[in-house]
């Protein structure tokens, strides 16, 4: 992790180059604050939510001999170039100048010299951009505790790290850390915040955050945007899985209403009965043979070949043959040998009487009651 701090500066002039070298102090001990989100962006120790967070810099992290070599020959930048800080891939776009090598120990504030290179950044200076925040990095020991002069702090900072020094209009440090003796007033109210801000997009609204309470703005964002999808996912599925349900559901409905079309009435049972007894009734009038499990058109085929042979119904339609049958039954409806009154009484009068005067006479008697009839 980066962090920030102030420093001031003395000691101004400018060289026949034009640069503008000074002293400065970069680094003080004592607390400073910082916003939750940015000591602790995971919320892992409980403090992300916190508004201020005062982190103790104690002599051992400041003073530190690694810390005091750090301090030397650190790029100067115009503002906190954020992320990682400083490096050899923006060095050449950031960098406006450097620190020298001759650090010292002032009081409780570490001095070091500096020159400023680049022309904008020196306009910038003589405009009154005259505070310095040095970005630096340090183990955070999630410890609270109170100082020597009876500060409470709720965490402290390991062994110093400088990586770069920004120049800035106001610093976290305070007046205290600025280039030349000129002093403004302390600003009334509130707490010193990160100088190095972006503006981020919030649900349509611009704002201004540090670089690390962007980092966990964008962190959250991720996470509702994931969820998001997740939840388009998982609703989409849910209405693919209806819309199979239904049209498994319509399925059904419609083999129903096909089963129910298919479901014959009390009436439609008895009229099939009775056209069927009729058609083998006519059938064995014609052709007497059993009938049983064929079909009306197999019943009706049947007589034809009976009667007229195959000949009759080779190559022949449906319709033709039907036709055909229906001849035969009004036919064999004109003979007498199917009238079946006329049937009984012939056996009745043969069972009467046997000789041949008296069959003589019932020939007569049925001759008579045929006579009208067209013969065969």
């Amino acid at each position: 992790m980066i962090f920030t701090d102030s420093v001031p500066v003395t000691g101004v002039r400018r060289t026949e180059d034009g640069y503008l070298v000074a002293e400065a102090r970069v680094a003080r001990t004592g607390i400073q604050d910082y916003l939750g989100t940015e000591i602790d962006p995971d919320n892992e120790h409980g403090l992300r939510d916190k508004p201020i967070v005062r982190v103790y810099r104690p002599e051992s992290a400041v003073f530190h001999a690694d810390a005091m070599h750090s301090y030397a020959y650190r790029p100067m930048t115009n503002g906190h170039p954020g992320g990682d800080g400083v490096n050899s891939k923006n060095w050449k776009d950031v960098a406006i100048g450097q620190t020298g090598g001759e650090v010292v120990r002032d009081g409780q504030f570490v001095k070091v010299p500096l020159v400023l290179m680049d022309a904008k950044a020196i306009a910038d200076y003589e405009s009154g951009k005259r505070e310095l925040s040095m970005g630096y990095g340090a183990e955070v020991v999630f410890q609270d505790g109170v100082t020597g002069d009876g500060e409470q702090y709720d965490c402290y900072l390991g062994p110093m790290k400088m990586n770069h020094l920004s120049l800035e209009h106001r610093a976290r440090g305070g007046i205290d850390l600025r280039i030349g003796d000129h002093k403004q007033d302390t600003p009334k109210g509130g707490h010193d915040m990160a100088d190095a801000l972006r503006k981020l997009l919030v649900d349509g609204i611009s704002i201004d955050v540090t670089e690390q309470g962007a980092q966990a703005i964008e962190k959250l964002n991720t996470k509702l945007a994931d969820a998001a999808t997740a939840t388009k996912t998982l609703t989409d599925a849910h209405a693919t899985e209806i819309a199979l349900k239904d049209g498994e559901l319509a399925k059904k409905d419609a083999e129903i209403d096909d089963l129910k079309a298919k479901l014959l009435s009390d009436a439609d049972i008895d009229k099939r009965v009775t056209a069927r007894a009729d058609l083998i009734s006519k059938a064995k009038s014609i052709a007497d043979a059993d009938y049983t499990g064929k079909t009306d058109a197999d019943i009706r085929k049947a007589v034809v070949v009976a009667k007229l042979g195959d000949a009759a119904v080779a190559g022949k339609a449906d319709a033709y043959i039907d036709a055909r049958f229906e001849i035969l039954v009004e036919d064999a409806a004109k003979s007498p040998a199917n009238d079946p009154f006329r049937q009984h009484m012939i056996h009745q009068d043969s069972a009467a009487g046997g000789d041949d005067s008296e069959k003589a006479r019932l020939k007569m008697i049925s001759d008579m009651q045929t006579a009208h009839l067209q013969k065969a």
